[in-house]
């Protein structure tokens, strides 16, 4: 199945602990998170972005907001 040019992108969620992954939304990424590790690890920040596009994405919001100037 493939999106529609007006389907938000999907961000890769992973768990390393679970070792699952799944590709979420990004309007719900923080949910997922949370709603993940508050069900499976009593609120211990353990699923995340994964690690790799989390730093491009904060690479890309640096330069975006003018940090890297």
């Amino acid at each position: 199945m493939s999106g529609s040019e007006d389907d938000p992108p999907r961000v890769p969620v992973i768990c390393e602990e679970c070792g699952t992954e799944s590709m979420v939304p990004f309007p719900e990424v923080e949910s997922t998170i949370d709603a993940h590790n508050e069900r499976m690890h009593d609120g211990e920040p353990v699923a995340e972005i994964e690690p790799s596009v989390k730093s491009r994405l904060q690479d890309v919001l640096a330069e975006e907001m003018g940090l890297l100037d």
